[in-house]
């Protein structure tokens, strides 16, 4: 664990210094820029660190059944096409479902790794509302572009008092869970500052940014890639070039079916939506599994002797 600590601190140290390449690229380049930049980064390592949720669930499993890579490949597209429908048939519902299951996701990610010795009950709170605020920085910095995206998935308009007074009251949830936190968990008073500066980080990327660029530079540098690093080290052990390749090279097809999905959905439904919704909907069918595998993942850990 000590040894899982000090490279994920390293990660986020790196992260720092991305992100703020991420804002030189942001005053150098068009919004268009950032926009097609922001896509690629995402179908790349963002759909690659949710590919190896079949290896995963693999590695997971204790009992093995006759076919298990059909009957677990078979349950994971079942719950895609499910998002998939839910989208199209109930977008309002998919669009909260989506915001309310990244929320946890993100939350899980970056905290799980930190021993805060606290309740699960209280850990799991944390999460939700720390993934929660980050998403709602996002949205209330960048209203105008949140407000089109809400509109172009659900047909709805969103108000922007919404955004901000529901940030207003998650933020006030969560420095009542710090001031809780701050009493027990001596860990956590130990390395409050530097979350503190994290979230100033965020605000100023966000700020500056595009949405699909401040989303990008969160998604891919602070939650992607250190996901991608407890992935390989739990599948395989170690950390490792040797590893890492063989995590990409298991991903690979997987990789390739999710974009070759996200084409055939657009194709089909690109007259009746635009490319943020159908990206936004694509993103949110593969989110509902992963988190389910991923909190899985975590859990299994737990278990483990060394861990």
């Amino acid at each position: 664990m000590i040894i899982l600590k000090f490279y994920m601190d390293k990660i986020n140290n790196i992260s720092i210094l991305l992100s703020f390449l991420g804002l030189w690229i942001t005053s150098m380049f068009s919004g268009d820029f950032e926009i097609i930049l922001g896509f690629l980064l995402i179908f790349s390592f963002g759909i690659l660190h949710g590919s190896n949720d079949i290896l995963l669930i693999h590695s997971i499993s204790i009992t093995k059944t006759k076919y298990p890579f059909i009957r677990v490949l078979a349950t994971y597209l079942i719950i895609v096409l499910a998002a998939v429908i839910l989208f199209y048939i109930l977008p309002s519902t998919g669009l909260v479902l989506f915001i309310l299951f990244s929320a946890y996701h993100f939350g899980e990610q970056h905290w799980e790794y930190r021993t805060l010795n606290i309740s699960k009950y209280l850990k799991n709170t944390l999460y939700f509302v720390y993934g929660l605020l980050v998403l709602q920085l996002l949205f209330v910095l960048n209203p105008i572009d949140v407000i089109k995206v809400v509109f172009s998935i659900t047909g709805h308009t969103l108000q922007s008092a919404f955004i901000i007074y529901s940030f207003v009251a998650n933020s006030i949830v969560f420095i009542l869970i710090t001031i809780v936190l701050v009493m027990e968990s001596d860990y956590f008073k130990a390395i409050l500052l530097k979350e503190l500066l994290y979230l100033v980080i965020f605000t100023i990327i966000f700020k500056v940014s595009t949405l699909i660029w401040g989303f990008t530079i969160y998604f891919i540098l602070w939650h992607s890639i250190p996901s991608l690093y407890e992935q390989v080290n739990f599948i395989y052990g170690a950390f490792n070039k040797k590893n890492v390749f063989q995590y990409c090279k298991k991903s690979f097809p997987y990789w390739v079916l999710s974009l070759i999905g996200i084409g055939i959905v657009y194709v089909i439904f690109k007259e009746e939506k635009i490319f943020y919704a159908i990206f936004f909907s694509f993103i949110a069918a593969v989110t509902f599994p992963h988190t389910l595998v991923i909190n899985k993942m975590f859990a299994h850990k737990k278990t483990q002797p060394n861990e």
